[in-house]
């Protein structure tokens, strides 16, 4: 086990009908201006926004809108929210939607008091030393920003898609009620799915030896999320399986998970740059993605990919044949996705093999001098175009 050094700040605010103690909660921290900031029209259509928006009303809060989030949110929306909330003194943003809408108001809450441009900060060129206040409310269980320290952008020009991590943007709260994910499409739960199970597996997936503890968090994560998965498959507003969902999407990127040992992340890596090609949704681009990352790196530890295989789909063991068993978990895995209706080529999400190299090319480098990405095996160049070659 590595040394670490873990916070978890955000307070989550969890259950039936919490959506509107938010503007009370707000007035708590202290906050007085409000930016609501979203997506499309779903929260609007289900209730939520009517709800949320209530809540401000009656704590007596300024209330500044934003709509128009994308999935896979855009660095154009970022920067029209930082002119908005300056303009208007904005003192705490509140993202009600799914990862976007929150990666989206953290990207805004440290471009408020930066002098230059908010992008400096997703290239690494420059790092927060201050941030605008935000809080959630959670309607998709996928990406685990309502937990996290992590905030992702696409930048159209040149259609990169970059990450943030850093304290400030820990969401003070957030609220997490299951009924509001009852309108969900299967498509997006099982996006939301994927994105969580990914989070799990590229923590799982380390060369750290003696992490018994995590291991066993990350196997009770990820079998919780298989279990309930299938229930919701049958009937999407199972509230018991939806809350399990839910709940397991936050654990799963909050780092409890990551304690002590060292991560992987190539795959989102590599995913990053599919969506930021053709704007596929995150999760369908992870599921075509991790099974063929393992399928090329399982030789690197085999005895890992059968503790996988083993612990978490229940494969029987092949002591003579240990490769067979790790293969077998492999497949387990792809069969699952599949289940939750998501793609497994390529070819399936629109992207051709003439595109690879392109894709392979913008990859953000972990490791700059070696030019590799990943820890689990660091991949070159040539390395994700063999993976990207897998999963044509």
């Amino acid at each position: 086990m590595v040394n670490f050094d873990y916070q978890s700040p955000s307070r989550v605010v969890f259950g039936k009908g919490t959506v509107s103690k938010a503007g009370s909660i707000i007035k708590e921290y202290g906050g007085s201006k409000v930016l609501l900031h979203y997506g499309g029209g779903s929260i609007k259509k289900n209730g939520v926004y009517d709800t949320v928006k209530k809540s401000l009303e009656q704590a007596g809060l300024e209330i500044f809108e934003l709509g128009g989030v994308q999935p896979n949110p855009r660095l154009a929306l970022v920067k029209e929210g930082i002119k908005l909330c300056r303009e208007k003194n904005v003192d705490y943003i509140l993202a009600v939607g799914g990862g976007s809408a929150i990666d989206s108001a953290k990207a805004i809450s440290v471009g408020i008091p930066y002098d230059g441009d908010v992008w400096d900060f997703y290239t690494g060129k420059e790092v927060p030393q201050k941030a605008v206040p935000v809080a959630t409310v959670l309607t998709i269980a996928a990406a685990g920003s309502e937990t996290s320290w992590s905030s992702v952008i696409t930048n159209d020009e040149g259609a990169l898609k970059r990450f943030l991590d850093h304290p400030l943007i820990y969401p003070v709260f957030s609220i997490l009620d299951p009924e509001t994910t009852y309108t969900l499409p299967k498509y997006q739960l099982g996006c939301g799915i994927v994105d969580m199970f990914v989070h799990v597996t590229e923590r799982y997936f380390t060369t750290v030896k003696n992490v018994e503890l995590t291991d066993r968090i990350c196997e009770a994560i990820m079998k919780t999320v298989i279990n309930n998965a299938k229930l919701l498959m049958e009937n999407p507003k199972d509230y018991d399986a939806l809350a399990e969902i839910m709940w397991s999407g936050s654990v799963a990127h909050n780092n409890l998970a990551g304690t002590g040992r060292i991560g992987d992340f190539a795959s989102h890596m590599i995913e990053h740059e599919l969506s930021g090609f053709n704007d596929v949704a995150h999760g369908a681009g992870l599921a075509v993605v991790t099974p063929n990352w393992m399928r090329y790196v399982y030789k690197h530890d085999i005895p890992r990919f059968v503790q996988f295989a083993v612990r978490v789909f229940d494969i029987k063991e092949n002591l003579s044949n240990p490769e067979e068993t790790a293969l077998r978990g492999i497949e387990a895995l792809s069969d699952f996705f599949a289940s939750v209706g998501m793609p497994l080529t390529l070819k399936e999400i629109g992207i051709e093999e003439k595109d690879f190299s392109a894709i392979a090319g913008k990859i953000k480098k972990f490791d700059v001098a070696k030019g590799t990405t990943g820890n689990f095996l660091p991949l070159k160049e040539a390395d994700v175009l063999e993976i990207l070659k897998l999963a044509k």
